[in-house]
């Protein structure tokens, strides 16, 4: 088994640093929060977070086994060795590399604080001030989310003018891009099972469409996301009959597993198409890239495998001309973690945002101002994420299985 640990004597006294504590708790905001907190011997500390979801906390404590003693300068070296370590039970997708990707950003915040530098600068480059944000909207009461699984509203929610009023009342905040939620209950009449989506339930996502267009135009730009419901020759139906309406994209419209079927779907329609973010490493995302699978790539930063694997995809999209929008559900952490990429790689595009109904989500952090200011976010000069988490609030919002940090 190769040995990612560290084999170097040499190293300067200033970074001559070693990780001394890896902790992690789980904030109850819109989704479960998973946040990784890095200590150092240089009294310096990180943070960082993964995505969602369960059995993430207990996958970073496992990695104290062998990460405790380590230079949390070697940030790329130091996501070998946990994919290299656990390899056996995982380590190369699922999981565990959403654990090492909120350990990645937490130790690029590290050698920021400890290099003086704001992370984006570490990753080589800043090609923009501030990153576009696109907000992940809901119609009404719909799409709640409850131990990960969806609770579905009244039949009302999913009304075309439902859609429309929540567009205009978004656009009003100042945000230039704004996504929706597609997949409808619906969707699974007459059979809950075959992804076969009926004329009415294509009617239906027509009209939704229609009417957002129609309440905030065409300057603003528009999303919607399928969550990967529907069979190949439904989604090429759904695709064909959006494309009058100029969409930004449509995500997600097949299952993840079946390269071909993504193909095909893509291949089929101008209506661009947008997927990505269920898949782990650049080993899982160069086909889709080199194939032309997708027409807009949307990786999770804090699932593939943290930012510098996350440049890795971009490399590869941008020989492509393909255009990067990372997928984020995530706490102001991981926002700003995906901000700091954004600077750093030219075919950046938008970001997602997809806590609007979460009100106290910018007191996670010690700040003034808010996060967002219309529809941007902008890159910070301080060191590392250049953030500061307030640990009162991180605390009066932890989920009740997480002892906090």
């Amino acid at each position: 088994m190769r040995d990612y640990s560290n084999h170097t004597s040499r190293r300067a006294e200033a970074r001559d640093v070693s990780i001394t504590d890896i902790k992690s708790c789980v904030v109850e905001g819109n989704f479960e929060w998973n946040l990784v907190k890095i200590e150092t011997d240089a009294g310096v500390t990180g943070i960082g977070e993964s995505y969602r979801g369960g059995a993430v906390p207990e996958i970073i404590e496992y990695t104290e086994r062998f990460l405790i003693g380590e230079n949390p300068l070697d940030v790329e070296r130091i996501v070998r060795r946990i994919v290299q370590e656990m390899s056996g039970h995982g380590g190369t997708t699922g999981k565990v590399v959403t654990a090492a990707s909120g350990i990645e950003i937490a130790l690029w915040d590290v050698a920021g604080k400890i290099l003086d530098l704001p992370v984006y600068q570490l990753l080589g480059s800043k090609y923009r001030d501030e990153v576009r944000l696109y907000c992940d909207c809901h119609a009404g009461e719909a799409f709640e989310t409850e131990d990960g699984y969806t609770a579905y509203a009244d039949e009302d929610a999913y009304a075309p003018g439902a859609y429309a009023a929540e567009a205009e009342r978004v656009a009003g905040m100042g945000f230039d891009a704004l996504k929706f939620d597609l997949d409808v209950p619906m969707d699974n009449d007459p059979d809950p099972y075959n992804g076969r989506l009926s004329n009415a339930a294509i009617e239906h996502k027509r009209r939704v469409v229609e009417a957002v267009r129609d309440a905030i135009g065409y300057e603003i730009d528009l999303a919607f996301d399928c969550h990967w419901d529907y069979t190949v020759e439904s989604a090429k139906r759904l695709s064909h009959e959006l494309a009058e309406y100029d969409l930004m994209w449509l995500e997600d419209v097949v299952p993840p597993e079946n390269m071909d079927a993504q193909i095909e779907v893509t291949g089929s329609t101008r209506t661009p198409i947008a997927t990505g973010e269920n898949r782990f490493r650049v080993h899982e995302l160069s086909e889709l890239i080199y194939e032309h699978g997708v027409d807009i790539l949307t990786p999770d930063p804090t699932t593939v495998g943290g930012l510098a694997e996350t440049m890795r995809i971009a490399d590869r999209a941008e020989e492509n001309y393909m255009p990067i929008s990372p997928h984020n559900v995530c706490s102001p952490v991981g926002t700003v973690a995906c901000v700091h990429l954004g600077a750093a790689i030219p075919n950046f595009d938008y970001l997602e945002y997809h806590a609007l109904e979460v009100d106290w989500w910018d007191d996670l952090l010690v700040r003034d101002e808010p996060l967002i200011e219309d529809g941007r976010i902008a890159v910070p000069e301080e060191p590392g994420l250049g953030i500061e988490l307030d640990e009162a609030v991180v605390e009066a919002n932890l989920h009740a299985d997480s002892d906090g940090f």
